[in-house]
């Protein structure tokens, strides 16, 4: 059963890693099979009514499922689908709605230890952390008007205890990691090939030329226009959100180091 208002979805040009000017701004982008975006509506949120799941569908444009949902007013809206729930399930978003997956409170209102996921960083901003496919947070503690959570990141934040978030895990789309078997996959994908730095010329990488399979010459790895990669911090030294981080991110996982 389709969900009847086409307006729920619209034709997508992605930028293909090129800025307003058509510069490469992000390399190794293009091309790709033409997507299909579905407008999901993170920012404003229905309190106090009900809404039923009507379809559990495919997004290209994320890594998990999404749920398109019918609300008692008659209004449709497609929201990222939480992990259990079935068609014909209800949903709502109230302060005393019972702790199943799918229904939003505000953290305050969610007891110690429970899975959440679509957290807003602000009241009223909308879900922004923890909405990627398989992705939960768990509250940990609350103090004054803060909340701590666990992100996927293993980081340890503070969060308002009016943000909304959502009860339970994001549905993924694969249960296991898909192989692409092919290169051809990953253009379908918008993915382009990548060369190493060392085996390009030394006019097109600091990384190549030499003779034979030769050491890149310098003391850390660089980026083609010689700015230092590879581990180098990129988070500004003094961002707005640096005070409600308790513990960041182990970055030696991101690294490999």
């Amino acid at each position: 059963m389709k969900l009847i208002s086409k307006k729920l979805k619209k034709g997508f040009q992605r930028k293909k890693g090129r800025n307003n000017s058509g510069k490469i701004t992000c390399r190794h982008k293009g091309g790709g099979h033409p997507r299909v975006y579905r407008k999901i509506n993170f920012q404003k949120i229905k309190i106090n009514c009900s809404a039923k799941i009507r379809t559990i569908e495919y997004d290209p444009n994320r890594t998990g499922r999404i749920i398109g949902v019918i609300y008692k007013d008659g209004s449709q809206q497609y929201q990222l689908c939480p992990k259990g729930v079935k068609i014909g399930s209800e949903l709502i978003a109230s302060s005393k709605a019972t702790l199943t997956s799918g229904n939003s409170l505000p953290l305050k209102n969610i007891p110690l230890g429970t899975n959440v996921y679509n957290i807003e960083s602000a009241p009223g901003k909308g879900g922004q952390f923890a909405r990627a496919g398989g992705a939960t947070a768990l509250l940990m503690s609350k103090a004054d008007s803060f909340v701590t959570l666990r992100l996927p990141s293993n980081e340890i934040r503070l969060f308002s205890e009016n943000c909304w978030a959502t009860i339970g895990k994001v549905e993924p789309k694969y249960l296991e990691k898909v192989s692409l078997m092919k290169a051809g996959r990953s253009r379908w994908l918008g993915i382009r090939p990548t060369v190493r730095g060392c085996a390009q010329n030394a006019v097109d990488h600091p990384h190549g030329g030499g003779e034979g399979k030769a050491p890149i010459g310098k003391t850390h790895p660089v980026t083609p226009w010689g700015k230092p990669t590879l581990g180098k911090l990129t988070r500004p030294p003094k961002k707005y959100s640096d005070r409600l981080i308790l513990r960041r991110r182990n970055r030696n996982l991101r690294t490999g180091s």
